[in-house]
């Protein structure tokens, strides 16, 4: 059973149990998050598209820890100008683990 979700502008394909890096979110390590944008379920050989949404199937994860990326370098130069920038940057992000997907009536934990 696994499900694609939409977070953060991308989507990611998560079952029970799954660790996840995502774009970061709020909230404190511990507490529990609800992703309500499912794009697909599949339970077995049943599987349910949404166009573009599922409604009724959402799925819970908690808030492992947050932290920042590895370090991007943006270097530009021009050549015989003596011109040079090098700018760096660290993206946010959170680690999310997965506790369960809830598909109404169904229910599924890890």
């Amino acid at each position: 059973m696994f499900a694609v979700i939409k977070t953060g502008g991308k989507q990611y394909r998560v079952a029970a149990n799954d660790t996840i890096t995502i774009a970061s979110l709020e909230g404190e390590a511990g507490s529990s998050v609800t992703f309500g944008e499912v794009l697909l379920f599949t339970d077995g050989d049943a599987t349910q598209v949404g166009a573009p949404l599922l409604s009724g199937i959402s799925v819970t994860g908690e808030i492992v820890s947050h932290g920042r990326d590895k370090k991007v370098i943006a270097f530009k130069k021009r050549r015989r100008q003596n011109s040079r920038r090098k700018r760096g940057h660290r993206q946010h992000h959170t680690v999310v683990r997965i506790t369960g997907i809830d598909a109404g009536s169904k229910s599924a934990k890890g």
